[in-house]
């Protein structure tokens, strides 16, 4: 079921049917930061929830955008979810144009038309999420060092991301283009193939630099999140072109692989349990 506490846009989203898929759909060096201890709990209202329960793409809510990538399989849902029934799935082919959208190799999801899915500057915002790496194929010497975005924060017009998640080489790190930032949140995650991962990104949206981006990380087996990064006294809301609001999305985005490359042909994640929070 989606949970959803403020007015969403209305536009629909259809659903198709398969065997397993009941929908289908450098900056600066890298900095490594260990997660090492507990994230206190912060006082949080909840305005969005997507938690594919309704079993369809769109969650069961209007204005929901799933991809526009043509393939069957580009998208769908999948059971079983985190701890629920169903979760959403992601799939890029290279090389394939039915895997591409907007002219490039992805399929995701995003909250650009859900008013309760935007961020604007001054607001102060709770983003969680779990990801699952399916039949991941692990990085090897010699493979390309590109990385696969998992999770974005975007700005709306066509802009650089604020910030993202990618899987890069064998690690999940949390990126910032505009800062120029990079830091190593899960240093190895081939342990965690094919299990749940849950992230949490808290964000202070500014255009002085009194912003932040704060990110923690709960592995299978840990009870609770463990802080991974934190980028304070920055400013966070600096698109390139003009934005009114940004917005996040999730699936997998692949920008700089190609079968030229010698990148993984075909790459697949999961997710679930998408959540905002207000923390003003």
């Amino acid at each position: 079921m989606t949970k959803l506490r403020k007015v969403s846009t209305a536009l629909g989203a259809g659903a198709l049917l398969a065997p397993f898929l009941l929908s289908q759909a450098h900056g600066a060096d890298a900095e490594r930061t260990s997660p090492v201890r507990s994230v206190a709990a912060q006082s949080a209202k909840e305005v969005l929830h997507v938690d594919y329960e309704s079993g369809t793409l769109d969650s069961g809510v209007k204005g929901l955008t799933t991809t526009h990538a043509t393939a069957p399989d580009a998208s769908g849902v999948v059971r079983p979810g985190n701890g629920s029934a169903y979760a959403v799935q992601h799939k890029v082919t290279l090389g394939d144009p039915g895997y591409e959208s907007n002219g490039a190799p992805r399929s995701e999801t995003a909250t650009d038309l859900l008013t309760n899915g935007q961020f604007v500057v001054g607001d102060v915002q709770r983003y969680e999420f779990s990801v699952l790496l399916k039949d991941w194929q692990p990085y090897k010497s010699g493979d390309s060092e590109t990385g696969d975005i998992v999770f974005q924060g975007k700005y709306a017009g066509g802009n650089v991301p604020a910030f993202y998640l990618m899987a890069k080489r064998n690690a999940m790190a949390f990126r910032s283009p505009h800062l120029n930032r990079q830091t190593t949140v899960v240093p190895d995650f081939r342990p965690y193939v094919n299990k749940w991962m849950k992230f949490r990104v808290d964000a202070r949206w500014t255009t002085d630099e009194t912003g932040y981006f704060k990110v923690s990380v709960q592995l299978p087996g840990q009870s609770d999140y463990t802080s991974a990064a934190s980028y304070e006294n920055v400013r966070t809301y600096q698109p390139e072109n003009p934005a009114e609001h940004g917005y996040i999305k999730w699936g997998l985005y692949r920008p700089s692989e190609s079968i030229e490359n010698g990148d993984v042909p075909t790459r697949i994640v999961q997710h679930d349990n998408i959540r905002i929070f207000d923390l003003s």
